[in-house]
């Protein structure tokens, strides 16, 4: 896709590919479909049927990451790019989305997941090997039955864990750390109490 402003790119954030589908509210209030090109927790581009004018105000209500508010800043063909404004945590909660929708397709995770995902109020935590060594780690995705964390350790898959205080094994390797499924299924008030 083409850039049909021709400016440099200035991006804070680096984006990423995730094939994600939404909709778009202009500020005349018309709404239409879109899809996500790229994106990052502070822009996103869309493929649009209707582009905002520059500096108009946009809200998206996207898969898997829910209402986003933005501006627009630049013309492509076929859609637009625009900024997103939020918060610092609504930021990093971004961030953790768009990981495992990156790393969807490495982690093997189905479209339709056995458990929806949960967001933790606190990602950061430990993960305990049985040698009870402890890693610092954050918690990108989060379900009853598991998790996929960020941890600079690698432990094999199928070794027996701690995360946090809930018991699991080793499922999956990917560039960034660790799938986790825990050993029962979890009733989600033990999950929010934890993490």
């Amino acid at each position: 896709m083409n850039i049909a402003s021709g400016r440099p790119e200035r991006r804070r954030f680096q984006r990423v590919r995730v094939k994600v589908y939404g909709r778009y509210m202009l500020e005349d209030r018309s709404e239409y479909p879109c899809q996500v090109l790229d994106m990052s927790p502070g822009d996103v581009a869309l493929r649009a049927d209707r582009r905002g004018a520059l500096g108009e105000r946009v809200i998206t209500y996207l898969d898997h990451l829910g209402r986003i508010e933005g501006v627009v800043t630049r013309m492509l063909d076929g859609g637009f790019a625009m900024t997103i404004i939020a918060s610092e945590r609504k930021r990093d909660k971004l961030a953790a989305q768009l990981t495992w929708l990156a790393n969807r397709h490495e982690l093997d995770l189905p479209e339709d997941r056995r458990h929806e995902r949960i967001s933790p109020r606190n990602p950061i935590t430990l993960l305990e090997l049985p040698d009870g060594t402890q890693h610092p780690c954050r918690i990108i995705d989060l379900s009853l039955s598991g998790a996929a964390i960020e941890v600079n350790a690698r432990p094999a898959i199928g070794l027996q864990v701690m995360l946090g205080n809930m018991r699991g094994r080793v499922v999956r390797h990917f560039a960034e750390g660790i799938a986790v499924e825990f050993a029962i299924v979890q009733r989600e008030e033990a999950l929010t109490a934890e993490f």
